[in-house]
């Protein structure tokens, strides 16, 4: 027989603590497979790591993945990014969503895990880190008030491409005035009449200290906000009217710099679909 794995205390987990769907916490994680390497990095992760490494793990209950073709990669600003360097870095996203109370203990088990899949060589060494980070929920504004998929949703319903925004404040003090004016002013009006459903607001999150090696320690976690478009469109057709211009606008703002502007399609699972147009 295999290895013993039956334990009571799945059931004591299971019967205690936070069990809702609301997205408290999210992980958002921007990858560059090494140049030779898509292939075999886009089989790696979407055959095994996106599971094991992740929809397996205890509270993280939707995610998904995303790409960005060279032709979308090039439609990234700014030119000098404090994100990315350079900007066009990071072919593949990958976004997930985390139980709102169970952040401590999802941490819990994916140190471990990684840990674990490191010794038994299941890990894709051959790409980088570009932008990786736990991040918690601030806020979700919609296009259509109640009507129309949730925030819970997001990752399930069929959007046909979404936008990573990045905008940093110069302080805390600033980042909470940024949060209020994204909210109250500018996300309902950048929303209304467009392809964008909905718009979720995270701030990012220390990492462990017993974090994996390869993953740098995130920076700006007291005056960075993070921002996920859900799109109804493919990103190309609307990027000249709404998306290109974001920056001066919340530039105007005089509450942040938006850091960066990266388009992305969602990939196609259990095929290697725009892996032949990443370069």
């Amino acid at each position: 027989m295999g290895e013993d794995t039956r334990s009571d205390t799945y059931g004591e987990l299971a019967a205690v603590g936070p069990y809702g769907v609301r997205p408290g916490h999210a992980l958002i994680t921007m990858v560059e497979p090494h140049p030779g390497h898509e292939y075999a990095y886009n089989r790696w992760y979407e055959d095994d790591h996106y599971y094991a490494g992740a929809m397996a793990m205890p509270w993280m209950f939707a995610g998904r993945r995303w790409v960005a073709t060279r032709e979308l990669r090039l439609l990234r600003y700014p030119e000098e990014s404090a994100v990315a360097a350079p900007v066009t870095a990071g072919c593949y996203l990958s976004t997930y969503w985390i139980t709102e109370g169970r952040y401590d203990e999802h941490m819990k088990w994916t140190v471990a895990i990684n840990r674990r899949l490191n010794r038994d060589a299941r890990v894709h060494h051959a790409r980088t880190h570009v932008f990786t980070a736990f991040h918690d929920h601030e806020a979700t504004v919609y296009r259509d008030g109640a009507a129309g998929p949730r925030d819970i949703h997001a990752l399930d319903h069929p959007y046909q491409g979404l936008v990573l925004e990045v905008i940093d404040a110069p302080g805390p003090r600033e980042r909470a005035d940024l949060v209020a004016w994204l909210r109250a002013r500018h996300l309902p009006k950048a929303l209304a009449g467009g392809p964008a459903a909905q718009v979720l607001l995270f701030r990012p999150t220390p990492l462990p200290g017993d974090r994996m090696a390869y993953v740098k320690q995130v920076e700006g976690v007291d005056t960075r906000l993070t921002l996920l478009w859900f799109l109804e469109c493919d990103p190309r057709e609307c990027w000249a009217e709404r998306f290109a211009a974001r920056g001066a606008s919340v530039a105007g703002s005089g509450l942040g710099t938006v850091e960066l502007m990266a388009p992305f399609l969602p990939t196609v699972p259990g095929t290697d679909r725009y892996v032949d147009q990443l370069r």
